[in-house]
């Protein structure tokens, strides 16, 4: 009797945790649709402040910024549901899901002030828009480092394939470790992974400590997202400052 009450309480955790992968899978991929959203606002804000509509830019900032806040709640919301499948135990009482995810979101955003990526997309947004007409200059009441870090900000832990050597804005088929975050190249990561024993392997990214399991390295709904950001934030930095020589011109105009 104890031994199928055993096995019934295993298998109601069981489907709890994967209803929990479903909800967060499912709201990572919202949190990707605010970020592509957010980056088509800025382009068009970027067009109209080289049209110097101003007030139109204002307006997109100020919908901009109710996304960030959207943004916020689902990552807080992504943690919450993730920590109710990693602790959730039954009880003799019927759960109320409703009311105990309500809380975990509470404490998730009770021990976060901020969301990085969050701040982050409105960074993003306001500096696009600043360089339209003050490229190189910081923003006011800030400094020319202030600049430099946050242009250069990834959310991704590692730039390469840590098996191909690759970078991972060239990777044909990324994915990433649900325990480490540490991204590869998915032919070269399964691979390894079959090659080690018990197809577990550890992490192949110097000081990981982390094993890896098949079922556990995938490309989730934010990857391909992060990674077009950085391929964009690449293109970006890598635009030379031209400044032209006119003095060969004045010199004709003067002759």
């Amino acid at each position: 009797m104890a031994s199928t009450s055993g096995s019934r309480h295993d298998g109601v955790t069981e489907r709890i945790r994967n209803a929990t992968i479903t909800l967060y899978n499912e709201n990572n991929s919202l949190l990707g649709e605010i970020r592509k959203a957010t980056s088509l606002m800025k382009e068009v804000a970027v067009d109209l402040e080289r049209d110097n509509q101003s007030q139109m830019v204002m307006k997109l900032e100020d919908a901009a910024m109710q996304l960030s806040e959207a943004y916020g709640d689902c990552t807080h919301y992504s943690s919450s549901i993730e920590s109710i499948g990693n602790s959730y135990q039954p009880g003799t009482e019927l759960t109320d899901f409703k009311k105990l995810l309500e809380g975990e979101f509470v404490k998730a955003k009770a021990a976060s002030s901020s969301v990085p990526q969050k701040e982050s997309l409105m960074r993003q947004f306001r500096e696009a828009v600043w360089n339209v007409h003050h490229a190189g200059e910081p923003m006011p009441g800030e400094e020319q480092e202030d600049i430099i870090m946050t242009s250069t900000q990834c959310n991704l832990l590692n730039i390469t394939c840590p098996l191909s050597g690759k970078p991972i804005t060239e990777l044909a088929d990324p994915v990433r470790s649900v325990d480490c975050k540490h991204i590869y190249e998915k032919k070269a990561i399964m691979a390894y992974i079959n090659k080690s024993k018990n197809k577990n392997g550890r992490c192949p990214v110097a000081a990981c400590p982390k094993i890896l399991k098949a079922a556990k390295v995938v490309c989730d709904p934010l990857l391909r997202v992060e990674i077009d950001e950085m391929r964009s934030m690449n293109k970006q930095s890598s635009r030379p400052n031209v400044i032209e020589d006119c003095t060969g011109l004045d010199e004709e105009e003067n002759e």
